[in-house]
């Protein structure tokens, strides 16, 4: 694998009113690896993923990406930059299809979002890669059907398809298994293996299950600064990591939310 990085920060540190968010991060993130930022509720991860975003400046630090200072860009410029942040919320159009909604996503691309006085004939084009990435997470059977008739995993699934159709190369992924039942976290633990060939994954997981199975990396946060970093079976032994999760990193985790 190889080692080069795609993202780095170097002392991300956000303070609000004098309460330190995130504290100070260095992170190392290597192109094509499934990585795992974990950690107690209120340890910073998504306060990390709005920097890594833009959606709030740091206090102070540095954010490097593929070798480029980006710190102080805006979120449009970092997402041009393909770095596409998915979930927590749900990022589809309710009542177009599931073909229709990963169409969008494809025509933002083009360019011609809002081109939409245009004859629908000007987007058969982006069918047949609409119905490919559907393919890729097992939807292509619910292609006609309204977004808001699917299950939630199904759902999740379809905002994992839009978000392939930006052509990310790095892909954040902020609790992708939150709030669903045990076959819908496989499922969506298996897609998410599935679509990370040829991309990177920075994902904010409360799920050990889910973490131990797929990421090559885990970063674990408390109170917003780095206690562990490493492969799973490492950080899961470290009594930092044990003791965060007040000896029960398993059942802490899994309970979580």
């Amino acid at each position: 694998m190889s080692a080069e990085t795609i993202l780095e920060t170097r002392g991300l540190t956000k303070e609000f009113k004098g309460f330190v968010a995130v504290n100070n991060v260095d992170l190392k993130v290597r192109r094509g690896d499934i990585h795992a930022l974990i950690g107690p509720n209120g340890a910073g991860k998504t306060t990390f993923f709005n920097l890594l975003t833009k959606f709030l400046p740091p206090t102070r630090g540095t954010i490097t990406y593929q070798g480029t200072d980006i710190t102080r860009e805006r979120p449009a410029q970092t997402a041009r930059r393909g770095i596409v942040r998915s979930f927590q919320i749900s990022a589809v159009f309710p009542h177009l299809t599931a073909m229709e909604n990963v169409r969008a996503a494809l025509q933002r691309n083009l360019g011609t979002s809002f081109h939409f006085w245009k004859s629908e004939r000007t987007l058969y084009p982006l069918h047949d890669r609409a119905m490919q990435l559907l393919e890729t997470v097992d939807l292509r059977p619910f292609a006609d059907e309204l977004t808001v008739n699917l299950p939630y995993g199904r759902k999740r699934a379809l905002e994992l398809a839009t978000t392939m159709a930006l052509e990310p190369d790095l892909m954040l992924l902020d609790e992708p298994t939150q709030g669903m039942g045990h076959e819908d976290v496989d499922r969506v633990t298996q897609l998410i293996k599935k679509v990370s060939q040829g991309r990177t994954i920075l994902m904010v997981e409360h799920n050990m299950n889910v973490v131990s199975s797929i990421a090559d990396r885990i970063t674990v946060l408390q109170r917003g600064a780095v206690i562990a970093d490493g492969p799973y079976a490492e950080v899961s032994k470290n009594p930092l990591v044990i003791e965060a999760y007040m000896g029960s990193a398993d059942t802490e985790l899994q309970g979580a939310h």
